[in-house]
């Protein structure tokens, strides 16, 4: 028997794991952990504001109402006048602490084209703010246009190439290319306020709006608050987010589409009772293929971790206006193929709604999306917090460990059901059912860990024969004694068998598995320990 360690394939891996790193592996489900009563375990301190409407601004003392086709550097406060394009690969530097606020009769608007750049770093304690023009008392969803990001990212339209929508078309509104690895820039420490004007009758733009944006594109710490259309929307493309707070918007809060494959962990949703689209319907998640379902590639396949959505309901103690337009939490719809993981959900009508046969078999037949480890506390619906009629609920929401039993109490946030004005706290208490659970094992994460070689216990790994045909040795070297989980997957994602599940030695550790009820080809074998995950490719040749 011919021993094959893989240990340049490791190093191979581990060197992509740091290039693509990502996902941040946590114990605890939802945005936040249980508090340490101080503000390191709360990201949303120092930068995020929940009180917008009277928050005192100073006046403007820099007007730009024209195209950008040079580098340029804003800073102070910016009145924005018009649909202002920067454009002719130009870079915007918008610097720490500074306002734009957004004019209401010109419909101020900033689109970032394709090929150009912006570069808007704040820090937590000096944010970037667009805003309103109004004063306060005087501020609503609505108030000025917002901000667009357009890229070159892959799409599954027509051609490839599309119009971002609620702006009349033009070569600057494109979107879309072949390049995922494209760069838009930087948005990190910003908050977005009162967003979403009608440029047309009808055609609202978003709080921040994804068209095709690349995975070169850094999105973190961004605030988009009392939107008038949609928080955030993501039109193909492959940009990760980090750390989001959608806060008392209109429609929906994460609406992804056309092919949208990013990343995002870390996401606090807050709805208003009184703010929800009287021309549509509004959802936390709102997710499409394209508008009508068909199974144009790439599929809207985003995958999303540590989410925590309070939907208008509250902690069920609020009574809805009439004529209110709320919906679902997860509407997931139209041959999309979302992914959702470790996260937590109530004060919704209804918590989880997987629309049609085509977005079904996503998560059944084709196994190409995961929902796993879930939590959808205070739906009196049980697991279907979505009239459903099928047996494809009573199977599919427990199988992949997700729970609607858990009451709002037993999850126990600090203080998250604040009244409007107020900064909510969505932290964990100590005992909270939340604070432990979370998983990071499922083939959808593994090559994308942040601190991967620094806290994983795997030293190296290796399998032999490879190919294999009978049986076959899995061999592991840990750090330190760990708890390792080892499972085998199909090229679609699948997973086809658990080989190991239990606690592993410090030194040199080995499993002998059989091929007996694996087909012929080719397999991924993800070795896991404390939601770190090395990976093997292994051939099966009969």
């Amino acid at each position: 028997m011919r021993h094959f360690y893989l240990s340049l394939v490791t190093i191979l891996i581990a060197g992509a794991a740091q290039a693509q790193a990502f996902w941040t592996a946590t114990s605890y489900k939802g945005a936040f952990p249980v508090t340490d009563n101080t503000p390191a375990t709360d990201w949303t301190s120092g930068w995020a504001n929940f009180d917008p409407e009277n928050t005192v601004y100073p006046a403007t003392n820099t007007t730009v109402s024209t195209d950008i086709t040079a580098d340029v550097t804003w800073s102070g406060v910016v009145l924005l006048q018009n649909k202002v394009y920067v454009k002719n690969n130009a870079t915007l530097t918008i610097a720490a602490g500074t306002i734009i606020r957004g004019d209401g009769a010109t419909q101020g608007s900033l689109i970032i084209t394709k090929g150009a750049k912006i570069m808007a770093e704040g820090t937590s304690s000096n944010p970037i703010v667009f805003t309103s023009n109004q004063s306060v008392g005087n501020r609503a969803e609505g108030d000025w246009g917002g901000v667009v990001l357009l890229g070159k990212g892959i799409n599954n339209q027509p051609g490839g190439i599309a119009n971002i929508e609620g702006i009349a078309p033009s070569t600057d509104t494109e979107f879309g290319g072949t390049d995922d690895d494209d760069n838009s820039g930087v948005m990190k420490y910003v908050r977005i306020e009162f967003a979403g004007i009608a440029l047309q009758p009808n055609k609202e733009i978003n709080g921040l709006t994804f068209g095709s944006v690349g995975n070169q594109t850094e999105i973190d710490y961004v605030q988009v608050s009392f939107s008038g259309d949609d928080s955030f929307e993501w039109f193909g493309g492959t940009v990760d987010c980090r750390h989001l707070i959608a806060y008392r918007g209109l429609d929906d809060d994460f609406d992804m589409d056309f092919g949208f494959r990013g990343r995002i962990q870390f996401g606090l949703i807050v709805r208003d009772p009184d703010l929800s689209d009287a021309a549509g319907d509004s959802n936390t998640f709102e997710c499409d293929n394209d508008g009508t379902g068909s199974g144009a590639q790439p599929l809207t396949a985003p995958i999303l971790s540590n989410i925590t959505t309070v939907g208008p309901l509250s902690d069920g103690s609020v009574v809805l206006p009439g004529g209110e337009k709320f919906e679902k939490s997860f509407r997931l719809r139209r041959n999309s193929s979302v992914s959702l993981f470790n996260s937590l959900s109530t004060g919704w009508e209804k918590g989880l709604s997987i629309e049609g046969a085509s977005t079904e078999d996503n998560y059944t037949v084709n196994d190409s999306a995961v929902f796993a480890n879930n939590i959808l506390a205070g739906y009196t619906a049980g697991t279907n917090a979505i009239t459903a009629t099928s047996s494809f609920y009573n199977n599919f929401f427990s199988t992949d460990n997700n729970d609607s039993t858990t009451t709002v109490a037993q999850i126990n946030w600090v203080d998250i059901f604040t009244a409007l004005g107020t900064t909510p706290d969505a932290r964990l208490t100590a005992g909270s059912a939340a604070a432990t659970g979370a998983s990071f094992t499922d083939a959808k994460f593994q090559g994308g860990f942040i601190g991967l070689n620094e806290v994983t216990a795997i030293g190296s790994v290796g399998v032999y024969p490879n190919p294999m045909n009978q049986e076959a040795t899995v061999a592991v070297t840990l750090n330190n004694s760990a708890d390792v989980v080892i499972a085998l997957y199909d090229l679609s994602g699948k997973q086809v068998a658990s080989i190991f599940n239990g606690n592993m030695n410090a030194g040199a550790n080995t499993v002998l598995f059989s091929s007996n009820n694996l087909n012929a080809g080719l397999y991924t074998a993800v070795i896991s320990s404390n939601g770190y995950n090395q990976t093997i490719k292994l051939v099966v040749a009969k």
